[in-house]
């Protein structure tokens, strides 16, 4: 055993860890809750020596980080992971009962939490450095876009649970792709939705666009999208703001196959003309009366 493999070796009980590092049982209930072990208590031994180190500088950061911002860490990393582990523990399982999978569960455990180590350092280096550019303010100006699937609700309870699940699978994978491709950023994936964010108009229009094209063949429904700038809040991996909640009430008021886009978005846009921008009448929805929008379709002239 390497030096390195001794110090992952579990030595500590939860209760041997916390006392360990010196936090008040009421406080690591607490970071152990939000990490998503809610009476998931264990007498086993299960934290070694690098985790205790880890740990122990998550805790001494109280001085620069409080309590409840720590929580509010703890909980979005649990969150993240546990979505993340329910996912792969499916895959496993089923690959497990392939006979033609020479593997057991646990070499491909060891093998995707290899891989899953290198995309999420390769992942945080290229969030740094965007974070860099945009001189790491966590108000920045940003698009923020959402697109749902018509009729979700209803096509759920028609439809066998398989085909729910291949359904909403491509949906997730198709976006991604999409977003990814022109330039934007997969904030999260709602089931039957999905928020993502961009820095360039023109390349959200893009991506708008492109979304709707999906449907095109009729193996993913109609798509409801909006789109709005302005300036958000990000925090822990996520945006809030007004822009948030305008974007999700255009895509709420889209009809199937549309996009809708805010004022300040439609401005941004006006002298490009790719796209052309139709007016509608003014909006009446939650938290605003009068929402000024525009539907966004592809200026068909362009280049005629």
């Amino acid at each position: 055993m390497t030096a390195s493999d001794d110090r992952r070796a579990p030595r500590y009980t939860r209760d041997e860890l916390i006392a360990e590092l010196g936090l008040s049982p009421e406080y690591a209930e607490k970071v152990w809750n939000a990490f998503g072990f809610a009476r998931q208590s264990t007498p086993d031994k299960i934290f070694g020596d690098d985790d205790l180190d880890a740990l122990r500088l998550f805790a001494d950061s109280e001085t620069t980080m409080p309590q409840d911002a720590q929580v509010a860490t703890a909980r979005a990393i649990g969150q993240t992971m546990a979505r993340l582990a329910d996912w792969q523990a499916d895959q496993l399982r089923e690959l497990d009962r392939n006979p033609d999978v020479p593997w057991t569960i646990d070499q491909m455990s060891a093998a995707l939490g290899q891989i899953q180590q290198l995309i999420w350092r390769r992942h945080l280096a290229l969030a740094l450095e965007h974070q860099v550019e945009h001189e790491s303010d966590q108000s920045m100006d940003l698009i923020v876009g959402f697109a749902d699937i018509v009729g979700y609700t209803s096509l759920s309870r028609r439809i066998a649970l398989d085909e729910l699940e291949t359904l909403l699978e491509s949906f997730e994978e198709d976006t991604f792709e999409i977003v990814t491709a022109h330039g934007g950023h997969v904030v999260k994936t709602l089931g039957d939705a999905v928020m993502f964010t961009c820095h360039e108009p023109s390349d959200a229009a893009a991506i708008a666009l492109a979304l709707h094209e999906l449907s095109a063949d009729e193996r993913i429904p109609q798509l409801r999208v909006g789109l709005a700038r302005g300036h958000v809040l990000s925090r822990l991996g996520d945006v809030f703001g007004e822009t948030v909640n305008v974007a999700a009430r255009l895509s709420g008021s889209a009809r199937p196959g549309t996009t809708l886009v805010d004022e300040p978005m439609s401005d941004t846009l006006a002298d490009d003309d790719r796209w052309y921008l139709k007016s509608i009448p003014p909006l009446s929805v939650r938290g605003y009366k009068r929402l000024k929008a525009k539907a966004l379709e592809v200026n068909r002239h362009h280049d005629q």
